[in-house]
Parts: structure tokens; sequence; C-alpha cells
């Protein structure tokens, strides 16, 4: 079955990085769009990452270009997103999404002093 594990969450303060990792398992990683969704409390979910099977022609959220990249690595099947420049805006649960509809159970950042 389709799996899709977050990590790499946490608390850290403003203008600092993280670095989440989405590793799948269940499906042929390579021929599937992967994406990252974010989740504030209070909220509805929104899209802030994507990136096609081939790794070329990502696309942001406008709130986070600039500071965010997504990348992924078809053979350890892990998409990634590196957070850099992290505002306390930025603070909600993660979830990477594949291209069928597939979710992880996220993963909390917090961007607090």
């Amino acid at each position: 079955q389709v799996q899709l594990v977050e990590s790499g969450g946490g608390l850290v303060q403003p203008g600092g990085s993280l670095r989440l990792s989405c590793a799948a398992s269940g499906f042929i990683f390579s021929t599937y769009t992967m994406s990252w969704y974010r989740q504030a409390p209070g909220k509805e979910r929104e899209l802030v990452a994507t990136i096609p099977s081939t790794g070329g022609s990502t696309k942001y959220a406008d709130s986070v270009k600039g500071r965010f990249t997504i990348s992924r690595d078809n053979v350890k099947r892990t998409v990634y997103l590196q957070m850099n420049s992290l505002k306390p805006e930025d603070t909600a649960v993660y979830y990477c999404k594949q291209e069928l509809g597939y979710w992880g159970q996220g993963t909390q950042v917090t961007v607090s002093s």
C-alpha cells in the first residue's frame, strides 16, 4: 500500500532553516508528481510546492518563493522541502501528497523566538 512518511519538522527561530523529508513506498515513485502542502491552525490546507516526476519545472506558492526549495531523489524515493529564512507565519503542519491523492501524516513546523 502507498505510504508517505514525513520527517524533519521542529521548532526553529525566525530566520532559521529546516529541511523536511517525505519517504515514499508502495508505488513507482519516479513516475508521479509530488507536492508539499501546509495547514496552519484555523486555516485551510494550502499548496506550498510541487515537483514533477522528472524534477524539473517546480512550482511554489507566492508566499514561499525564493525561500523554499522542493527537490526529489528518485533513487531514495524521497521528496524534500528545504525551508530557509523561516517566518512565524510559516508555522503549520506540513504534509506531502502524491499525485493521485495520497497524503502523509504530517510534520509540525513551529517558527518562534
